[in-house]
């Protein structure tokens, strides 16, 4: 039993209040002011048992042009196009405007089931927006608060006919279907491919590949992800900082099931003082640690600016892999020459990411697309790479002969064991005497070396020593078998 509802109305009705009442987590940002909402977020609903799709819009607003809002409004327009049911939300408090009648007779024309809401209806202040909500023709409006949770039995009780008429909708369209010759198996029945293919870390429509593009104001993230789409699903245009929520979109790219999430531009922290624009830069944020691959969107014009090295190293901190792609690469003069300095400067500035993918697009003509995919999958798999013990001691042992430990204070450093304790990114013990005293540059010398050796280019190595020094069996004893008697019997 399931369909899509979309949340319609005014700027700051509250859409994305009831949205995250509705999924059950606030996945949309929500802020006193109007507009906070400018693309379109999915979430999968739970409403008693109800299980359904809902979609968080934009506010409508009264424009037709290319403006900001006129692209706006025609993103929500197609949300309302695409959905089986809208919610169409009015300020109970404000009550009915001259805006929310023209959105009314749209919808009355758009959609065949429109469900009437006055939201914020909480106490005595909403009564008199209730009640003019009946002027809208929509039918009997319900009393909502989304902040609050009133009125989700009058919801439920509104929207349990339809879904009951969309299952039946789906399963006469299950029946006219042809039948498929495929042998599916014994149903509940687990195979041992079944459970091979739960352990394997391959992306898969359960667990698609979890992708987030981050990176400056204006460096054309949205627009790259609506190229990789096919579709305008994302808000654009040629003003800085359009994306305000971290949007997340499932689709199949090449063969490969992913999600992908489009970020807010993250600026200097200095420059963040709006309220709203932290809120942005702390969703980015969250979906780089929910990711699994990083791509960092540069501008080609202005790339490897302090930011931008700040968010690469970033992802690289929290453990991600990391595929660096240079948009705007169709402007570029002279390609070949700007490729060799990018890389350079890559590998100057960001030694942490040493070996990681640097690809070239262009998001507004698609070209490049086919090698950040493969880029992306790549670095995926060497994410997820493991290293048997046996070649890892192997390694070690001619490491430490070709390049041998210090040794602080004439106290010799002996490597005796390593092995792989994880990956997602691959983390390494080694068990050493006098760990606290190998320098940082010889880790870098091992993280290197893991590098070329196991081909782990691009992805971070976490390398951690531990003691497995020889410890003293008559340490904390006394009386005969205690140090005075070791003493005694050494003379």
């Amino acid at each position: 039993m399931t369909f899509r509802l979309a949340i319609v109305g005014r700027p700051n009705v509250g859409k994305s209040t009831l949205f995250n009442r509705l999924v059950g987590r606030k996945l949309a940002l929500v802020d006193d002011q109007p507009g906070v909402t400018r693309d379109l977020r999915e979430g999968q609903a739970r409403l008693g048992p109800l299980r359904f799709t809902v979609v968080d819009s934009a506010g409508l607003e009264d424009a037709t042009d290319d403006s900001l809002q006129g692209r706006m409004r025609r993103l929500t327009e197609r949300a309302v196009d695409e959905a089986d049911v809208c919610l169409f939300l009015i300020d109970a408090r404000q009550g009915v405007t001259p805006t929310d009648e023209i959105f009314a007779d749209i919808l009355r024309r758009k959609s065949a089931h429109v469900i009437l809401a006055a939201n914020k209806s909480e106490g005595r202040a909403g009564e008199s927006g209730y009640l003019e909500a009946f002027s809208l023709g929509l039918g009997e409006p319900i009393r909502l608060s989304g902040e609050h949770g009133e009125g989700m039995e009058d919801l439920l009780s509104v929207l349990m006919p339809l879904a009951e008429e969309f299952e039946a909708r789906d399963a006469q369209t299950a029946e006219e279907a042809p039948e498929t010759d495929v042998d599916l198996g014994w149903f509940g029945e687990e195979t041992e491919e079944d459970a091979e293919a739960a352990e394997d870390w391959r992306p898969s429509e359960k667990r698609p590949l979890q992708i987030a593009v981050v990176g400056r104001p204006n460096a054309g993230k949205s627009t790259l992800i609506n190229q990789i789409l096919g579709e305008e699903r994302l808000l654009t245009g040629p003003e800085a900082g359009i994306t305000r929520d971290a949007i997340s979109i499932p689709m199949q790219w090449e063969g490969t099931p992913v999600r992908i999430f489009d970020t807010a531009g993250m600026r200097k922290r200095a420059k963040v003082t709006d309220k709203l624009e932290k809120l942005s830069v702390s969703d980015g944020l969250r979906a780089v640690r929910f990711a699994e691959v990083v791509v960092v969107l540069l501008d080609a014009d202005i790339p490897f600016e302090q930011q931008d090295l700040r968010i690469a190293d970033l992802a690289e901190r929290e453990g991600r892999a990391v595929v660096v792609a240079v948009n705007k690469w169709d402007l570029v003069p002279d390609r070949e020459a700007r490729l060799a300095a990018l890389k350079e400067a890559f590998e100057r500035l960001l030694p942490q990411l040493r070996g990681a993918p640097l690809v070239t697009v262009s998001a507004r003509t698609g070209r490049g697309l086919d090698r950040l995919h493969a880029a992306i999958v790549k670095a995926h798999e060497v994410w997820n790479r493991r290293v048997p013990t046996a070649q890892l001691n192997r390694w070690l042992l001619g490491m430490t002969e070709a390049h041998p430990p210090p040794a602080p204070g004439g106290r010799r450093i002996r490597m005796r064991y390593m092995t792989q304790v994880k990956a997602r990114p691959p983390a390494f013990v080694i068990m050493s005497t006098h760990p606290e005293d190998v320098p940082a540059s010889y880790e870098r010398y091992l993280v290197n070396g893991l590098r070329e050796s196991f081909d782990l280019k691009g992805t971070p190595i976490r390398v951690i020593l531990r003691d497995a020094g020889a410890k003293n069996p008559y340490k904390g004893k006394k009386g005969p078998g205690g140090p005075s008697a070791l003493r005694k019997h050494l003379g």
